[in-house]
């Protein structure tokens, strides 16, 4: 097994990702304080002036992403004064500007999320998971997140009429057409843009952390092993953590200490350990 980098730097990706040469990551898959959340730990953002902070870190994004490159923004809208605030969308809008291309959207439905309502909703089940990149032709391992074909395979193919062995287009005119018959002898199909996957429940140390399901996935479908993978709002490292089993480098800053210190101790088994404190460079053997 080849020796791969796990790199936790503690501080504001504004100012450490300035160190960093353009193009030297293969990916960028992060989740950062949403508008006003996480107050008590980050400070908390107004939704008004969200894109205003956010625009100046992500040119930084652009600047060292590679151009086959891909960056996966997990993100969520909040509701302010009974309505969705548009910091999302507005936030998209400026990201094209910057010169983004917003290829797709994946959402993260979170499978396990309990019951809930406000006088004029219900409890969101489901993220936002934006995909951007620098130009149309990126590196996508799309064989790397295929699935099961599933039990319905075994009952649909197994008595074919004479519209499933041609292209037949929806009777319902929505002019889509498929022929069933493709799907005889595949064990394995590719999945749609709704990742099903529960929140996180093993972690307790950190006040939003996602899945490690959520970016193994990204990494898988964005990269091969010994690229390199960023995550600038690092929280307690899941992103790197992630990258460190599928055998990809990875560089993760946060600019809380404590959870610096949380990145650093959960993988006992990194062979280096890297931790930069106002400047200095601490570093460890792991015997």
């Amino acid at each position: 097994m080849r020796t791969v980098e796990y790199i936790i730097r503690w501080g504001d990706c504004l100012e450490i990702l300035k160190e960093y040469k353009d193009d030297s990551f293969d990916l960028i898959v992060t989740s950062p304080p949403y508008a006003d959340s996480r107050a008590k730990t980050y400070g908390g953002v107004a939704p008004d002036e969200y894109v205003d902070w956010f625009i100046p870190r992500s040119r930084h994004f652009l600047r060292v992403l590679k151009p086959t490159g891909t960056f996966i923004l997990n993100i969520k809208e909040k509701v302010v004064n009974g309505e969705r605030h548009t910091y999302v969308i507005d936030l998209i809008k400026e990201l094209r500007k910057q010169g983004w291309l917003w290829t797709e959207e994946f959402v993260w439905h979170k499978k396990n999320c309990h019951p809930g309502k406000w006088p004029n909703r219900f409890r969101d089940a489901w993220e936002r998971c934006l995909q951007f990149n620098k130009t149309k032709k990126f590196n996508m391992y799309q064989e790397s997140v295929m699935v099961p074909m599933g039990d319905w395979a075994k009952t649909r193919l197994k008595h074919l009429g004479k519209n499933d062995v041609i292209r037949f287009n929806s009777k319902v005119g929505s002019g889509f057409g498929k022929n069933i018959s493709n799907w005889i002898g595949r064990k394995m199909a590719y999945p749609s843009n709704v990742l099903h996957l529960a929140t996180e429940t093993s972690n307790r140390n950190h006040s939003a952390a996602f899945p490690k399901a959520l970016p193994e996935w990204f990494i898988k479908l964005f990269t091969k092993e010994g690229d390199w993978v960023l995550d600038p709002f690092a929280g307690c490292g899941t992103t790197c953590e992630a990258a460190k089993e599928l055998q990809r480098n990875s560089v993760g800053i946060e600019i809380m200490k404590e959870y610096v210190e949380i990145a650093m101790k959960k993988a006992p088994a990194l062979e280096r350990f890297l931790l930069e404190e106002r400047g200095t460079y601490e570093e460890t053997e792991k015997k």
